[in-house]
């Protein structure tokens, strides 16, 4: 795709799902990919369908709620392939979809120190590398549930976070030539919704793929495609924009 060839991309919560299908495609399309997660088996397993592939990747045992690890992982980066080009900033837990009394305050902060203060420990690595080396472009990843209250409290929240983060990020460093977006998927065919299944059923999940107009669920490899057009320079005039991949939920 336009601009990626040749680029290096970080990709966090690459070891499955919408950030393997991601660093995937980034690879396909000429990139250098530092593939980031916590899972040490499944993160080998990524670079090694990327090397199968005839891409360039290595990976990165990560917590993004751990900003010294973030920190690492962008100066390895750095010192592998050059400064960041791209970044999806992916890794997320679900968390529970109990009521919110019935939640502990031990539920609200693992969420959160992954899901949103892990996006704020990528962002701010990675938009004092880009800003200084003259740009990039940066998508985060949020969800349908960032734009509405299609989830558990601190998932909702923690997603929503993510869209804000998003806007403040692209506001401030546009004059530097940095793009940041963020995605917001729907109900896609990863582990993610396979734990959801056995915690809400199969017949909840059932019912929120055929409110779609789709009527189906969407593949982390069409997330991909919209993370890696958002990357590229045929998006060079969008930015701070949550762009929603659900298949017509939201609609």
């Amino acid at each position: 795709m336009n601009g990626i060839d040749g680029g290096v991309a970080i990709v966090t919560g690459g070891a499955a799902g919408i950030g393997r299908a991601t660093a995937r495609r980034f690879a396909a399309e000429g990139a250098s990919v530092v593939v980031a997660d916590i899972d040490a088996d499944d993160l080998a397993e990524t670079v090694e369908l990327i090397e199968a592939d005839g891409g360039e990747a290595i990976a990165v045992e990560t917590d993004v709620s751990d900003a010294d690890e973030v920190a690492a992982l962008v100066e390895e980066t750095v010192d592998t392939y050059g400064v960041p080009d791209f970044a999806l900033n992916n890794a997320g837990i679900e968390g529970s979809s109990a009521p919110l009394a019935d939640q502990s305050l031990d539920d609200w902060k693992r969420v959160i120190d992954v899901n949103q203060t892990g996006v704020w420990n990528c962002l701010t690595e990675e938009l004092a590398v880009m800003a200084d080396n003259g740009g990039g472009a940066i998508v985060n990843t949020s969800s349908i549930a960032g734009l509405s209250a299609a989830g558990g409290g601190p998932y909702v929240a923690s997603k929503h976070g993510v869209v804000g983060l998003t806007r403040v990020a692209a506001a401030e460093y546009g004059p530097a030539g940095v793009r940041v977006n963020a995605v917001c998927p729907g109900v896609i065919d990863t582990g993610m919704i396979d734990r959801a299944s056995d915690e809400m059923g199969e017949e909840t999940i059932d019912q929120i793929v055929q409110a779609k107009p789709l009527r189906r669920m969407g593949e982390p490899e069409e997330v991909a495609s919209a993370v890696v057009w958002l990357c590229s320079e045929e998006s060079s005039f969008v930015t701070g924009h949550p762009l929603v991949v659900d298949g017509g939920y939201m609609a």
